[in-house]
């Protein structure tokens, strides 16, 4: 098998868990293939939870859920120097906390004060945690799916907009459609069924078909008219008077080169998994909204007439023409 025929087997295995949500699927397996981390913002109960841990089952990978609440400390998240005390030599060992595995669930992260949040994106971005002077590396293979909760937002620290800049991808979930919550609700009474121990066989994907498959995204290949289409898409959120009045009135702060590299590294993964080697216009735009979400500050104006980052995101598209 290919690693695409595996990542797809993959899918396949989490998409019978995760039913009526296959948005998050989709771009959890998006976030792996890119090297990103992802936010994932949803209201309680729509299987952000279920599908980590589906991710995490059929991947071989360790997996740990960190509840942030307002008393959680750096040292809680990164972990801290333990003092140990042995055949009357005492001395400083090293306690990894929960962010040392492949699989992180960083539960309402906006529970958590600043301190706390800062620890949790250094990881993110330099892959590595430094304590008492001591550099740690963390796992090759890792990823942190973060979650928010958009409706209770008393006693929460909101993610500064540079800090929200480090995810890959903010991803927004909704309800399942009727459909799929049936098939939700006879699933969930299966599971409660007892299996007598005879569990089935379940075949778990090795962590080497991610690296290979990152391999061969890697290669995918960019043509400099896409490449330009993504700097433009960019360059409007920047610059929005270039293109009309009304984006010029929406937004206040545009993306910065982050927004050109997750465009182009989710591009790319979206096109291998569909099997293409090349990127198209079309790829962008399928990913976009996940990618410029959460990068682009609205105008005042704009949020005292309602508009979405996802409608300033569709009328770019609308606007911006590809070269």
């Amino acid at each position: 098998m290919t690693p695409r025929d595996d990542i797809l087997e993959l899918k396949a295995l989490m998409s019978r868990s995760v039913l009526g949500q296959e948005a998050i699927v989709d771009r959890l397996l998006l976030g792996l293939l890119a090297n990103g981390h992802l936010l994932v913002e949803g209201l309680p109960g729509l299987a952000k939870t279920r599908a980590v841990k589906s991710l995490a089952a059929n991947l071989e990978t360790g997996m740990n859920r960190i509840q942030f609440v307002p008393d959680l400390l750096p040292s809680d998240v990164t972990g801290t120097e333990v003092y140990h005390n042995a055949d009357g030599r005492g001395e400083f060992q090293f306690q990894a906390g929960p962010i040392f595995n492949n699989i992180i669930l960083a539960d309402e992260i906006n529970r958590a004060p600043a301190k706390v949040q800062a620890a949790l994106l250094e990881a993110m971005e330099e892959r590595q945690v430094t304590v008492a002077g001591t550099t740690h590396k963390l796992p090759e293979l890792f990823m942190v799916m973060a979650t928010q909760n958009p409706i209770e937002q008393e006693g929460t620290y909101p993610l500064p907009e540079a800090q929200m800049d480090r995810f890959l991808m903010h991803v927004m979930i909704t309800y399942p459609d009727e459909t799929s919550e049936v098939e939700i609700v006879r699933m969930v009474r299966s599971e409660a069924v007892p299996s007598n121990g005879n569990k089935p066989e379940t075949k778990t994907i090795s962590q080497q078909v991610v690296f290979d498959a990152r391999k061969e995204i890697d290669s995918v290949y960019t043509s400099e008219a896409v490449e330009t289409y993504i700097v433009d898409l960019i360059s409007a959120t920047r610059f929005p008077e270039r293109y009309n009045d009304q984006l010029k009135k929406w937004i206040h702060v545009g993306a910065s080169p982050r927004g050109s590299i997750g465009l182009d590294k989710c591009s790319r993964a979206h096109a291998w998994l569909k099997g293409n080697d090349h990127v198209t216009p079309d790829d962008i735009r399928a990913v976009i909204h996940d990618v410029l979400r959460h990068r682009i500050m609205l105008s005042y104006e704009a949020n005292a007439d309602g508009v979405s980052a996802d409608e300033v995101i569709a009328e770019i598209v609308k606007v911006v023409a590809v070269s």
